[in-house]
């Protein structure tokens, strides 16, 4: 089966095969440089993610990519859509501001924003979603991934397509690594 790129393989040399392997990791670095950019320009850890779940419909379906970013110097208003994670939550969740509670600042010299406590609910939900915040009542600023500025929807679809399928993004990882070791220049 693999016959012809074995022989290829081993025609290459090693000198090619390095340089082959370098080009890789130049591609994958200049990504992460990239990704972490634009992490800090927007002021968010995860600047685009994935909706996983209907809760949001009719206004963001399973799959749709949302793009991000945390403003510094202002509150969300209610009606904003925010990104955030709550303790001990491994997924990020996405769903629309329903009230907003705020507690002065304390030290009214500072220019800080006051506490200001949250809370949220899907769009495609009947009730609000104090039951996903593991115990807590509200959520603050510090759960806050980013706020939702722009989709495109069904990107992000690949997505959930190789978590739902794990030995379908192997194979596909295996076959890009071996594309690229092979291909000639």
């Amino acid at each position: 089966m693999f016959e012809q790129e074995i022989a290829t393989f081993k025609r290459l040399g090693v000198r090619h095969l390095l340089v082959q392997a370098l080009n890789f990791a130049s591609v994958i670095c200049t990504a992460l440089m990239l990704w972490k950019g634009l992490a800090v320009f927007l002021n968010t850890e995860s600047p685009v993610v994935v909706v996983l779940s209907g809760s949001m419909e009719p206004g963001f379906y399973r799959g749709d990519l949302l793009f991000l970013s945390l403003p510094r110097d202002r509150q969300l208003k209610v009606g904003e859509i925010p990104v955030f994670n709550v303790p001990e939550g491994k997924i990020p969740i996405v769903h629309r501001l329903m009230e907003n509670h705020d507690e002065p600042a304390k030290d009214e010299s500072s220019n800080s924003l006051p506490t200001r406590w949250m809370l949220t609910k899907g769009d495609n939900n009947f009730e609000n979603d104090v039951a996903l915040y593991n115990g807590l009542k509200y959520l603050q600023r510090s759960n806050l991934i980013g706020k939702v500025n722009g989709y495109a929807p069904h990107v992000g679809y690949v997505t959930i397509v190789m978590n739902d399928y794990p030995k379908l993004k192997y194979a596909l990882l295996a076959t890009l690594g071996l594309t690229i070791l092979l291909h000639r220049e």
